[in-house]
């Protein structure tokens, strides 16, 4: 694999902005996404180096490999160093402009598996197939509530017995008063990797509308009645988790 280059760093919301609007991911969002995601999210690298570990012991020879919601492909990369050459890579993602961005950076880390990277909306049926491992990372808290048991029933349709559903969400708090202290904590971190209070402000605001997180035993919940058996969660940092989900 060849060394990636450093990422803009994401100064979306530097400046006052009269009036927020929702968050998008669109061009402005995709220079910057790599910098934003790895500073607003708690232990994103290892988040990625444990949806690798686990997916190698998952992703079967001749099976599909799905990450909906792919952005700019960080997780594929990081997978692809793990699992069996003759599985074939599908990256999903509602954004054009996620999806070019994704292309460049799969080719500058020298990747060489066959993948297609496809233009879909996650709140419409999309084509599952032949899969052994399928990839959520920090997606189905952007689908609209009313739709995320259809997808869930969707990945469950297409994975192949035995196959997982690996699932990493912001999540809330069971309790209100632990919620409180949680959101608290994750601003901190927020500061601590050098976002202003504006900044930090202006894009709750953004995520407003857009981003609806669950409680981990909603999420749980969900998996269940999708159809999936053992569910297990192998992260938890305040609130945000990681769920491996296994069809029978």
């Amino acid at each position: 694999m060849s060394e990636l280059p450093q990422p803009e760093r994401d100064n979306v919301f530097e400046d006052e902005i009269t009036k927020v609007s929702d968050f998008k991911f669109g061009t402005t969002v995709v220079k910057v996404f790599d910098d934003m995601v790895s500073r607003s999210v708690p232990f994103y690298n290892e988040m990625q180096r444990m949806l690798g570990e686990i997916a190698a012991d998952h992703a079967k020879e001749g099976s599909f490999v799905y990450d909906l919601g792919c952005s700019t492909g960080t997780t594929m990369i990081e997978v692809d160093k793990l699992i069996p050459s003759d599985i074939r890579f599908i990256g999903i993602d509602e954004s054009t402009e996620m999806l070019d961005k994704c292309d460049i950076k799969l080719k500058e880390a020298g990747f060489v598996r066959p993948y297609e990277l496809v233009t879909g909306d996650l709140h419409e049926k999309l084509p599952i197939k032949n899969a052994s491992v399928v990839i959520l990372c920090l997606t189905l808290q952007f689908v609209r509530p009313l739709y995320r048991e259809r997808l869930l029933r969707n990945i469950y349709e297409g994975l192949n017995p035995g196959g997982v559903l690996l699932l990493v969400e912001k999540v809330l708090a069971e309790s209100t008063v632990f919620n409180r202290d949680f959101i608290k904590y994750y601003y901190n971190y927020k500061r601590r990797n050098h976002y202003s209070e504006m900044e930090i402000s202006q894009k709750r605001e953004a995520l407003e509308n857009v981003l609806i997180p669950y409680k981990l035993s909603e999420n749980l919940l969900l998996l269940k009645e999708a159809g999936f058996g053992d569910c297990e969660t192998f992260f938890k940092w305040y609130n945000f988790s990681g769920l491996i989900a296994y069809k029978k």
